[in-house]
């Protein structure tokens, strides 16, 4: 690969472990964040790289991300945009439709114009299951109709739509990936997270929205980078879309909360509050088809519970207080 890539979003969950990613593969990296959710301290690997470029702002500041990429793609052209900034805070997209309006849908609409105005070839959107809706069948890319039940779905959706117009009319490639449950180190989001803070704060006791059965695949961050990199290096059509999921089974919130409570909090206990969902949104059990990942060549190797194991670990360690 050529060129430098752009990543917004670049000091998140996510995005900070790509910037190294991409880095270790000798690429130059300019990466953007807003730091509502993500922290500079997650690059403190990629700082010290020389081919890496920071800069805090909110891509929805068009002119101030406009002049700052067109800096960058002076000095070195920019092939690729990796476009991961985007609300994750689902529940609070359900309270406050703005949420994801802004920080979802019009974050990728204007990391496109960049691309158009810069003439920008490539752009890699991080898409979700949640565009699927509940859905009681296995989850294939081309499967259809899809009614996402959270604004976050919603506005993942209404973005791959823009992206599809995009390549239409400007740019020359483009990949979406479907990310499952996604957990690992640096996690700023989510129910592990949400768990190993609540029982640094209460150790006797663990609040778990629903009733412990809502039931999901769960993908390990690191595997979740080497699938997108496979994908990005090896396929080379003008749309690359695909499910990211583990091969291996999905995995109950119970398990998730008895586990954290073995690591972080033995002498708690667990209390549900009921109902097959945690919030209005979200999507209690949904089964990923990757026949089309495991087609490219690549395939994860840790199962759903292997993965969350092994986040929880993590988590905790990064959160002892």
């Amino acid at each position: 690969m050529s060129g430098a890539c752009l990543l917004t979003g670049a000091a998140g969950f996510i995005g900070s472990h790509l910037a190294d990613r991409l880095l270790a593969m000798g690429l130059t990296v300019a990466g953007v964040d807003n730091l509502s959710l993500g922290k500079s301290s997650h690059l403190a690997t990629a700082m010290q790289a020389r081919t890496f470029k920071f800069q805090e702002l909110d891509v929805n500041d068009y002119p101030k991300f406009l002049d700052f990429a067109a800096e960058v793609h002076r000095q070195t052209p920019i092939q690729t945009i990796w476009h991961l900034a985007a609300n994750s805070d689902i529940q609070a997209g359900g309270s406050n439709p703005d949420i994801d309006l802004c920080s979802t849908f019009l974050t990728s609409f204007h990391s496109l114009k960049v691309a158009q105005q810069l003439g920008i070839p490539e752009f890699v959107l991080a898409s979700t299951s949640a565009v699927y809706g509940a859905q009681d069948r296995e989850l294939t890319e081309d499967g259809g109709p899809w009614f996402p039940i959270s604004n976050y779905g919603a506005m993942k959706l209404a973005s791959e739509a823009a992206l599809s117009s995009a390549l239409e009319r400007f740019l020359q490639r483009a990949w979406i990936f479907r990310f499952p449950n996604v957990v690992g180190s640096r996690a700023t989001h989510g129910a592990i997270f949400d768990f190993v803070r609540k029982l640094r704060r209460t150790p006797h006791e663990l609040e778990v929205l629903g009733n412990g059965s809502q039931e999901k695949p769960y993908l390990h961050v690191s595997e979740l980078i080497e699938g997108m990199i496979h994908l990005w290096t090896s396929s080379r059509e003008r749309l690359n879309y695909y499910n990211i999921a583990p091969d291996r089974g999905a995995t109950t919130v119970r398990h998730i909360a008895e586990e954290t409570i073995r690591v972080v909090s033995p002498q708690a206990s667990i209390r549900y509050t009921g109902g097959d969902r945690g919030w209005v949104g979200d999507v209690p059990r949904f089964r990923y088809s990757i026949d089309k990942l495991k087609a490219s060549g690549w395939c994860p190797s840790l199962s759903s519970d292997e993965a969350v194991d092994r986040a929880i670990r993590e988590v905790a360690a990064e959160n002892p207080v």
